[in-house]
């Protein structure tokens, strides 16, 4: 017995006329304002491509980098073009790496902690530009930023230390009075010189 190929089959449809009728809406949409959440954030990049033959693990859209105003962090942020899902956004840390994606000087990978579906996880990224200028001018603000991170945290660790090595120094004697026990902080400096 031989395999039988099922067809769908279409019915002709015959081809509709233009009446030249006009129909009114039947919904009168208004404008309104959206908060998006970024009110508090200044923008120091923000790119939109209009190129539709990019990758689609996470859909085309619009990217920026935005630097809260009162924290100072950076984050990225991702929304799809149309319905401004959030699809990435995570912030800028010093150890963050971009690198240019292999065959193409369009493109960057990087990794970061991600909190675009509502919890915290470490994911790949890959974004592809219409334009070398335009991944090259997103790779190098990354960068800077992480490098300036850097420098803040080693400026902090700087301060740690300094702080530490006073730590180190400070130690809490127990003297009894008749008013009951007292912790009483003094420098080694001073134990040593008062025993």
């Amino acid at each position: 017995m031989a395999d039988k190929e099922l067809v769908a089959v279409r019915p002709k449809v015959a081809e509709e006329e233009d009446t030249g009728a006009q129909v009114a809406p039947i919904v009168r949409l208004v404008e309104i304002t959206v908060t998006t959440g970024e009110e508090d954030e200044d923008v120091l990049l923000d790119m939109f491509d209009k190129d539709d033959n990019q990758w689609k693990e996470r859909g085309t859209g619009t990217v920026k980098l935005l630097k809260h105003k009162e924290t100072g962090k950076v984050c990225l942020l991702m929304r799809q073009a149309k319905t401004l899902k959030i699809y990435a956004n995570h912030l800028l840390v010093s150890t963050m790496k971009m690198q240019e994606h292999a065959g193409s000087d369009k493109s960057c990978v990087w990794h970061a902690a991600d909190f675009a579906d509502g919890e915290l996880k470490e994911e790949m990224f890959a974004i592809r530009f219409g334009s070398v200028e335009n991944c090259k001018k997103f790779k190098d603000l990354v960068d800077e930023i992480a490098e300036s991170l850097a420098k803040d945290e080693g400026k902090v660790n700087e301060d740690g230390s300094s702080t530490a090595g006073l730590l180190e120094k400070l130690t809490v004697s127990e003297s009894k009075s008749e008013e009951g026990v007292k912790g009483e902080a003094v420098t080694k400096s001073e134990a040593t010189a008062s025993e």
